[in-house]
């Protein structure tokens, strides 16, 4: 008799560890499979956030106050002190807007600014690069 007519509980038992065993292959392939497929970050680390579609996330190249495409740096003069002062005071106001802007220093490549809190404490002080305009914590 063949082996496609006999009914289930005649089928001899290699056929249902060979059913076992295609099957645990199976699971095995499709889940290394959606394991690298879908890129999971517990094996990659997680992906760099675009901050605003801009630059990096948020930090080491992100200059929200001049996006300007190239090294178009060159070309453009570099800030004065008032507009650093406009710079920093901007930034500031979005953080807390309490804090307030004291005097703008000339140090060398970077403006300084003091910033106070309400009770005149110096709070931080942050540095404008004249050229590229990006902001950096001095203190």
């Amino acid at each position: 008799m063949p082996f496609a007519l006999l009914p289930c509980s005649d089928r001899p038992q290699n056929v249902e560890k060979s059913m076992k065993r295609y099957t645990f292959a199976f699971l095995t392939i499709a889940i290394a499979f959606t394991l690298v497929a879908f890129d999971l970050p517990l094996i990659t680390g997680p992906r760099p956030a675009g901050a605003c579609g801009w630059g990096e996330g948020g930090g080491q190249s992100y200059v929200p106050q001049r996006r300007d495409q190239g090294n178009a740096y060159a070309a453009r003069p570099a800030l004065t002190k008032e507009q650093a002062r406009q710079l920093i005071s901007r930034h500031v106001t979005k953080l807390n807007p309490e804090l307030t802007v004291g005097p703008v220093n000339d140090a060398g490549e970077l403006y300084e600014a003091e910033i106070y809190s309400k009770d005149n404490e110096v709070v931080q002080i942050i540095g404008v690069d004249k050229r590229s305009g990006r902001l950096a914590l001095i203190n």
